[in-house]
């Protein structure tokens, strides 16, 4: 049976699928909330729309969490400051959503128990703490889904732009769409802009392009992943390259060291020898010659 961790291009394949369909289930599970829990916040629906929506909307924080944890592995390596940003980015995203589904629950839980007839706020008999949770919801929508894909793109298009992981017209559509999203929901934080109204769905349309067509082109494309090797070399990398150098800077050096020290050796020894070849001649007069002999001679 192969082993996929000896093969490293299967395993990111595989991930970059996942990562693509958990971007198209935000679109499948985040429409269909929006339409039931819309009747059910302004007192027009009962519990039970609200149990279907909060379900959708958790299956929507868990795929806003799988997709930045199926892609970090894959994006740190052509920036790893980017790919830890988009992981926190969607964290606190799938945070917020989460926070939405709480004030669903809780505003189900109070109108249950509220007593039967009409009253005061946006929902049925419950007045101001049917109204506070409504806010909270709608608030909680709009800083998560409604805000935080901007940042979401600005740091996926980012890294998906400079490692050249796919064709440059879909991380430019999210680059694009990010200001607007942001503009929009900033908008509607200043009471300049009513979230649900048709400018505000222009604004967003960009967004929700990128969303799924970078969804749709992981799932049956992928990345170019051998891009990610050529990605500029991060600081850490340089400084690594830099000590490698010196490294091999100083081997030469103290091979040329030895190299000269060697050489002198060899110099003096043959110095040396040839004082000594030198010096030999002398040697043989120094014996007394015959006529000293015989002068010694009584």
């Amino acid at each position: 049976m192969p082993n996929s961790h000896a093969n490293p291009g299967a395993d990111d394949r595989r991930l970059i699928r996942i990562a693509g369909a958990l971007y198209l289930a935000t679109f499948a599970t985040s429409i269909p909330a929006l339409a039931l829990k819309a009747p059910f916040l302004a007192g027009d629906a009962g519990a039970e729309s609200a149990q279907w929506a909060v379900v959708l909307e958790l299956l929507l924080a868990a795929s806003c969490v799988g997709t930045a944890v199926a892609l970090y592995p894959i994006l740190r390596r052509a920036s790893p400051a980017l790919s830890l940003g988009f992981v926190a980015s969607r964290i606190v995203e799938a945070a917020l959503v989460a926070l939405g589904v709480v004030a669903i629950l809780a505003l189900a839980t109070v109108r249950a128990d509220a007593p039967t007839g009409p009253g005061p706020g946006p929902g049925p008999g419950s007045g101001p703490v049917d109204a506070a949770l409504v806010a909270v919801h709608d608030w909680a929508f709009l800083v998560g889904p409604g805000l935080l894909p901007a940042a979401n793109a600005l740091l996926f298009g980012t890294v998906l732009l400079r490692g050249r992981l796919v064709p440059r017209v879909i991380p430019l559509v999210g680059l694009v769409g990010a200001p607007l999203l942001a503009a929009s929901a900033f908008a509607t934080i200043f009471g300049t802009l009513d979230q649900v109204s048709p400018l505000a769905g222009l604004l967003a349309l960009p967004i929700a392009l990128w969303e799924f067509s970078i969804g749709v082109w992981m799932l049956t494309r992928g990345f170019t992943t051998s891009a990610a090797a050529t990605a500029p070399p991060t600081k850490a990398s340089a400084v690594a390259a830099a000590d490698e150098a010196q490294g091999t800077a100083g081997s030469a050096r103290s091979a040329r060291s030895a190299r000269s020290a060697g050489s002198a050796r060899s110099a003096g020894l043959a110095r040396s020898a040839g004082l000594a070849r030198s010096a030999s001649p002398a040697g043989p007069a120094s014996p007394a010659s015959p006529a000293g002999q015989s002068e010694a001679t009584p």
